[in-house]
């Protein structure tokens, strides 16, 4: 059926795109980046037109060339065909940006080339419909953005930054190449159809750990987890389109992987649990230490490592359709948040004074934790919280975790009552827009994605840890004007501002290594 290869013309389109570019003029090549253009438009109209086409007649998957899932193959279903179009369009915006933002640039033609490949790489990785296709596109990914981190390669510390990622990116393919070897091994196939099938049958489970461990550990690596971090927050030095399409399109692999494979990934929940607590500890770990970042861009790089971590955690946690709405809005917002990051500052400079700020004391912070807590479980009762999975209930209390920290500001002695008014109305509107969502999404996903097991005492133990963790980090940035000039505080704030130098130990363990191994 056409539907089943009509996905292939996006990243086709972007492969013609990057030798055009390669092949005309590289300073301001006029015609090469109105091509460009149009073709990623074309693209998105190819997305849109395949998520219609799943729509009227149903997932396919269907082998374009060669036969045992070893030759090219496509698979669209909802998950591809959601990835498909928020990728296009992610590519779409960000070739547009970068016609004006490269624009008398010596290597112009280059940068679209290579800016074009990288895209159809993650489009072959999405609309992947065998293991072997989607190692060798995973691969290319990192491969093609490997020469757009180093778009200006006499900066030493792009050169750092590209050297990390080089390390971290062969490893990930590492890990990949051999979990595609153990799903042979295991299956007898690589076509991603009949895998999936077999594992929600129960099937293959004599090598379901390692399967599970190796698609984790090129995840992990992928997505940028602790202590692997090191590369995403240095990669400033790149263009921003560059920065946009990394932080909005490439990182989000890692979490796909675990998607793709969710049935596959269930059948060991002790790697799961591992994908909790280091997720976990990831997003709470980013988020402290985004918060002590003075650069716009550093920050937002900070915040996607944190934003991956709860990706991984929602993974762990056997939430695959939150997963993926949650790659949804982040690479929505942080492609938005790059691109408009020369603006940021700007606009705070325009800023002549500060509105009122609010200092809540520990008794306002107590009743702002517990009144979120109030209107999330009624807000839940609405939605039928009782049909939701534990895992799902205690996600959502984490989210509203963060909308208590404002509610907490409208509730102090000194706040205005509209400001208390608005932060109520904010905790209910949380409240209800992820009720909503994760209806939809679960909706969307039913027999693509697996539903999320009854959790067993480990999955039960894994939940508490995060509650707690999570809370006591919201109820500490609550309270943060009480406690931030302590002296304490202040060394604490050093530390984190060096990511608990981390990064250092990594930089230590790469001292020997040249430069030349990042081309």
């Amino acid at each position: 059926m056409f539907v089943a290869y009509l996905p292939l013309l996006a990243p086709i389109a972007f492969i013609a795109l990057a030798f055009i570019a390669f092949r005309g003029p590289q300073m301001r090549p006029a015609a090469t980046l109105r091509r460009a253009e149009v073709g990623a438009l074309l693209a998105l109209g190819i997305a849109l037109v395949s998520a219609v086409m799943l729509i009227l007649t149903g997932p396919a998957s269907s082998p374009l060339i060669g036969a045992n899932g070893l030759g090219l193959a496509v698979r669209l279903d909802a998950v591809s065909a959601v990835m498909l179009l928020v990728v296009s369009f992610v590519g779409w915006v960000v070739v547009r940006f970068a016609a004006t933002y490269m624009d008398g640039e010596a290597r112009q033609g280059a940068f679209t080339g290579w800016l074009c490949l990288t895209l159809a790489a993650v489009m072959l990785v999405v609309v992947a419909g065998n293991i072997f296709q989607l190692a060798m596109a995973w691969i290319a990914t990192s491969l093609s953005l490997q020469k757009l981190l180093l778009f200006y390669p006499e900066r030493v510390a792009a050169q750092r930054a590209a050297r990390k990622k080089w390390v971290t990116a062969r490893l990930g393919d590492v890990a990949m190449l051999a979990a595609m070897v153990l799903i042979f091994q295991s299956y007898g196939t690589g076509d991603l159809i009949t895998i999936l099938d077999a594992a929600r049958t129960g099937l293959g489970r004599e090598y379901a750990t390692w399967i599970a461990a190796t698609f984790a550990v090129a995840a992990i690596l992928k997505s940028a987890q602790f202590p692997m971090h090191g590369w995403l927050t240095e990669v400033m030095e790149t263009p921003t389109p560059v920065s946009a399409l990394l932080h909005a399109g490439v990182i989000n692999a890692g979490g796909f992987l675990l998607i793709r494979f969710a049935d596959v990934m269930l059948l060991s929940p002790a790697v799961l649990a591992v994908l909790v607590m280091i997720g976990g500890f990831t997003a709470l770990f980013g988020g402290l230490v985004m918060l002590t970042q003075s650069a716009v861009k550093t920050s937002l790089a900070w915040s996607t490592v944190a934003q991956m971590g709860f990706m991984i955690l929602q993974c762990g946690l056997a939430l695959f359709p939150l997963a993926l709405l949650h790659i949804v809005a982040h690479s929505l917002y942080k492609a938005h948040a790059f691109l408009a990051s020369g603006g940021a500052v700007e606009g705070v400079a325009s800023i002549r004074r500060p509105g009122p700020v609010a200092i809540p004391n520990g008794i306002a912070v107590g009743r702002a934790f517990l009144i979120a807590l109030v209107i999330y479980g009624v807000v839940g009762f609405v939605f039928g919280l009782t049909g939701k999975s534990p895992q799902a209930i205690a996600l959502g209390a984490i989210l509203i975790f963060g909308v208590a920290y404002l509610l907490a500001q409208g509730l102090a002695d000194a706040a205005p009552r509209v400001l208390t008014q608005r932060t109520a109305a904010y905790s209910v509107a949380a409240a209800v827009g992820y009720f909503a969502l994760q209806t939809g999404i679960e909706w969307l996903m039913a027999g693509t994605l697996p539903a999320t097991p009854a959790p067993g005492p480990l999955e039960w133990a894994l939940i508490i840890l995060a509650l707690f963790s999570f809370g006591l980090v919201a109820v500490a940035q609550a309270m943060f004007p009480l406690w931030a000039y302590h002296p304490a505080a202040a060394g604490m704030r050093v530390h984190l501002s060096n990511g608990l130098y981390a990064n250092a130990v990594f930089d230590k363990l790469l001292g020997g290594w040249s430069t030349k191994h990042t081309s």
